[in-house]
């Protein structure tokens, strides 16, 4: 999980979403859920601009804002449709998902606190490393805050085999800088660039923007070899690893 920015949406889709709510309020309340639901999946009108601009601001190659490694292909409602079904065309209710994520873990689940404030981390709006810590040396996502332990729990971020593959993905990431790192020295400008394209486009996200953070830290060698610190350092490369997303 990586902090994301949220564009606006065109006036003509934010317009329409506001006369589609407004067909869903319109709805007693005992019967507001299906309506919304069934509003939503026969919409044409503005769920391809919604999915379209997700896209553009989620990790990666249109990677899912929880777990980064499926491509997302589920428009998820952060608070779901089920608890609120007037947020159903509320774009700042609106993450993409990948369906393992978003079907078969998140679900409708919602955790609150005691004063009723959500307890998921949503990464357009709070920066996930102040509730989540990436281990680089387990793949492990560990929890700060008590938003973080619920987030990792719902949004089931440590499993296995996403544990396992942010590993991969660090050893992938430190090969393509030392390959940049010894393109540039030869003046191989386009290698160097498709090298830095492929580091930053990969799965998991996360892993590369945990590794620009920790290279920051007085104790970044304890976690990252001194050749890789001293790269992770240079403009380049954070900028095109840690940049755009924040």
């Amino acid at each position: 999980m990586i902090p994301l920015r949220r564009p606006e949406l065109p006036s003509d889709a934010l317009a329409r979403m506001i006369d589609l709510t407004d067909r869903i309020a319109a709805v007693p309340g005992p019967r507001r859920s299906a309506e919304a639901r069934r509003i939503w999946s026969r919409d044409r009108t503005v769920r391809p601009t919604i999915r379209q601009t997700l896209g553009g601001m989620a990790p990666g190659l249109e990677r899912c804002m929880y777990c980064g490694d499926n491509q997302g292909s589920d428009v998820d409602h952060f608070e779901p449709l089920s608890r609120n079904p007037l947020r159903t065309f509320d774009w700042l209710n609106h993450l993409l998902a990948c369906s393992i994520c978003n079907g078969h873990f998140k679900r409708d689940r919602f955790p609150l606190d005691a004063q009723g404030n959500p307890l998921l981390v949503d990464p357009t709006v709070d920066d996930p490393a102040d509730h989540l810590r990436l281990s680089l040396t387990t793949g492990s996502f560990v929890g700060l805050t008590a938003r973080g332990e619920a987030t990792i729990e719902v949004c089931g971020l440590n499993r296995p085999i996403l544990t396992r593959g942010r590993l991969a993905a660090r050893t992938t990431i430190e090969r393509c800088l030392r390959m940049w790192d010894r393109a540039r020295r030869l003046d191989e400008p386009e290698l160097a660039a498709e090298l830095l394209d492929t580091a930053r486009e990969q799965p998991f996200t996360a892993v590369a923007y945990a590794m620009v953070r920790a290279a920051e830290l007085p104790t970044a060698a304890a976690v990252l070899p001194a050749e890789i610190v001293r790269l992770l350092r240079l403009t380049p490369v954070r900028r095109a690893l840690g940049a755009g997303h924040a």
